[in-house]
């Protein structure tokens, strides 16, 4: 089996996420309690493929020659699976959640290689 890592892609500026802004307080309380339970549900059915369950990924900074600064990208959480090929794992996130009730925008998936021998 091979490990992928899925990583949780959200944006500030679309319109997904405008109009959960826009949502009264009671009204996002709501959706933030489906969404919870419908990830639990989700991270249950899934718990067999689940080598990390990961977490939600706070602010970030960037090291380079330049030295060190404070960035904002669109990664906003990230889990680890194993499944026998990319496309397998693929299929463990459609209709996640993330995207059909909270206001995220996709789940980008990656296999994570083994690392190169010296």
């Amino acid at each position: 089996m091979k490990q992928f890592m899925a990583v949780f892609i959200s944006s500030d500026s679309d319109e997904k996420r405008k109009k959960w802004d826009a949502l009264d307080e009671n009204s996002k309380q709501a959706r933030e309690n489906e969404g919870k339970t419908a990830w639990m549900k989700w991270a249950m059915k899934n718990s067999s493929a689940i080598v990390d369950q990961g977490a939600p990924l706070g602010k970030t900074k960037r090291v380079n020659e330049q030295g060190t600064s404070d960035i904002k990208n669109k990664l906003t959480a990230y889990t680890v699976v194993r499944a026998e090929s990319h496309e397998a794992a693929v299929k463990l996130f459609l209709d996640h959640p993330h995207f059909t009730i909270f206001p995220g925008d996709s789940v980008e998936i990656m296999e994570c290689l083994p690392m190169p021998k010296l």
